[in-house]
C-alpha cells in the first residue's frame, strides 16, 4: 500500500508516499486496516513504524471505512485498432498445420457468433500468419494459372495451331493429379513450397509433351502416307528414352529434398515431393494419354508443315 502524507517544512507542501511493510500485509483485512489519517507514529520493538490509533485525540480513519474490496475480473490493458476496441488473443501451434488449426478455430467462432447473447456489434477476425499464407496461396495459384495460359499462347505461336498446344497441355492434368496424390500419400499439406514444386512439375511435363507431339508432326510431314496412329506410336517409341531420362534425372535429383535430408530439410521437402509426384504422372500422361488424344484430334496434316512447304514453293517460284 502507498498512502500519501504531506510535509510542510518552511511553508512548502511536499507529497511523500510510504509503503506498508510486506510482512504486515497478510490478508485483505490487513489491507483494509491501513490508516488514512497521517500522524507521527511510534516505533515497535523491532523498529517497524506502528500505525497511529488517534490524531490529537481523534480516532484514525481506516481504509475499511472508505472502501470495499471484492474480487473482480478486469482488463489489464485496453487496445484499439482503427479507433475500435480490440482484444488480441495470440496462440502458437505445434504438431499440426496452420490451415487445419484455423479451420477448427473458425468452426468455434461460427458457433459462438450463432449464439443469441453474442453482441451484434462485435466481430471475430483471424489474423497473423494465416493472412500471409492466404496471400501467398493466391499469388502462387494465380502464377500457376498465368504460367499455363502463357505457355499455351507461346505454343500456339510456335506451332501455328490451336489444336497442337491443346494436345500438349494434356500432360498438365496428369501432373496436377500426381502432385495431389504424392502430397496425400506423404501426409504433406498444400503450402507455398508445394505450390512452387507444382509450377516446376508442370513446366517439365509440358516440355516432355512437346517432344512427342513435335516428333509426331515431323514424321507425318516426312511420310504423308503414314496414318496418325502409326505416327503417334513412332513418336512414343522414339521419344521414350529422352522423356524418361529427363524425368528420372529430375526425380532422382529431388529425392534428397523430398526426404528432408539436411538442415531445415523439412521446410523444402514439400517442393521435392510435389515435383516427384507431378513429374511421375506427367511422364505417364505424356507417353500414353498425349498420343491417344493426338490420334483423335490431329486427323489433318499439321498446319505448320503445310505453311513451311508453301513458303518453300513460293520461294522457288520467285527465284525462277
Amino acid at each position: 500500500m502507498f498512502p500519501s502524507y504531506f510535509l510542510s517544512p518552511n511553508g512548502v507542501n511536499y507529497t511523500v508516499s510510504v509503503q506498508t511493510p510486506i510482512d504486515r500485509i497478510q490478508s485483505v483485512d490487513d489491507v483494509l486496516a491501513t490508516p488514512i489519517t497521517s500522524s507521527a507514529p511510534g516505533l515497535t520493538d523491532n523498529g517497524v513504524p506502528q500505525a497511529p490509533t488517534s490524531v490529537n485525540g481523534a480516532p484514525v480513519t481506516r481504509l475499511s471505512s472508505l472502501a470495499l474490496i471484492k474480487p473482480e475480473t478486469s482488463y489489464q490493458s485496453v487496445s484499439h485498432y482503427t479507433v475500435q476496441r480490440v482484444i488480441d488473443i495470440a496462440a502458437n501451434i505445434d504438431g499440426r498445420d496452420l490451415g487445419g488449426v484455423v479451420a477448427d478455430i473458425k468452426k468455434k467462432i461460427d458457433a459462438m457468433t450463432a449464439e443469441k447473447d453474442f453482441p451484434p456489434a462485435a466481430k471475430i477476425v483471424v489474423r497473423g500468419q494465416y493472412e500471409v499464407m492466404n496471400a501467398s496461396f493466391q499469388s502462387l495459384i494465380l502464377g500457376l494459372i498465368l504460367a499455363i495460359i502463357l505457355v499455351y499462347a507461346l505454343l500456339v505461336v510456335l506451332f501455328q495451331s490451336w489444336m497442337d498446344p491443346f494436345i500438349i497441355m494434356m500432360a498438365v492434368p496428369g501432373a496436377l493429379i500426381g502432385i495431389l496424390w504424392m502430397l496425400a500419400l506423404s501426409g504433406t499439406t498444400i503450402n507455398v513450397m508445394s505450390l512452387m514444386g507444382a509450377i516446376m512439375a508442370v513446366g517439365i511435363g509440358v516440355s516432355n509433351s512437346i517432344l512427342v507431339v513435335s516428333f509426331a508432326n515431323e514424321v507425318r510431314a516426312d511420310h504423308p502416307d503414314l496414318s496418325v496412329i502409326d505416327a503417334a506410336i513412332e513418336a512414343g517409341k522414339t521419344r521414350l528414352r529422352p522423356v524418361l531420362m529427363t524425368a528420372l534425372a529430375m526425380i532422382i535429383g529431388m529425392l534428397p529434398m523430398a526426404l528432408g535430408i539436411g538442415e531445415a530439410g523439412e521446410q523444402n521437402a514439400p517442393l521435392g515431393r510435389a515435383v516427384i509426384g507431378g513429374l511421375a504422372m506427367a511422364t505417364v500422361a505424356t507417353l500414353f494419354v498425349v498420343p491417344v488424344v493426338y490420334t483423335f484430334l490431329r486427323r489433318k496434316m499439321p498446319i505448320l508443315h503445310q505453311l513451311d512447304a508453301r513458303f518453300e514453293a513460293e520461294a522457288r517460284g520467285g527465284a525462277a
